[in-house]
């Protein structure tokens, strides 16, 4: 995972905006990304924080998931609305944070933040598909909280 000089480009936000979408099309499930330097606490009472500070909580069927960064420390995690955990094993996410962690260890910040994207889509459309109608309910917009 990248250090304190991680910059996160506009089209880096663009690229992960359009992941987002894509892995959004076969599922009524909603995905975002927020990122800022640094987690003070544990990053799991963080991301819970972020989830509601989003409005994550706001999904018709409670589907939202949140991938947090925290990117200066080091720190990142990933986590489902009650929707979500009502259908799914505690261990529904954890192929998608080895994945994530991989690519970090290698360097590769944007594919690891891009392919989670995808690999939550794709877990979601298993248990939540489409129904014919897909309203996107959240942004697709990184958030960014580096103030």
């Amino acid at each position: 995972m990248p250090g304190s000089n991680f910059i996160l480009t506009d089209a880096n936000k663009k690229e992960i905006a359009a992941a987002i979408r894509e892995a959004e099309e076969n599922t009524i499930g909603e995905i975002r990304v927020f990122f800022e330097k640094k987690c003070d606490k544990d990053v799991l009472d963080r991301s819970l924080e972020v989830f509601e500070k989003l409005k994550m909580t706001e999904t018709k069927l409670q589907t939202g998931v949140l991938i947090y960064i925290a990117h200066q420390d080091k720190k990142f995690a990933i986590i489902g609305d009650k929707g979500i955990h009502e259908k799914v094993p505690s261990t529904f996410w954890d192929d998608v944070k080895e994945q994530m962690q991989n690519h970090f260890a290698a360097g590769n910040f944007l594919n690891g933040i891009t392919e989670a994207i995808f690999l939550c889509g794709n877990h979601l459309k298993k248990h939540f598909p489409t129904d014919g109608s897909n309203p996107n309910e959240l942004s697709n917009e990184v958030v960014l909280n580096d103030d």
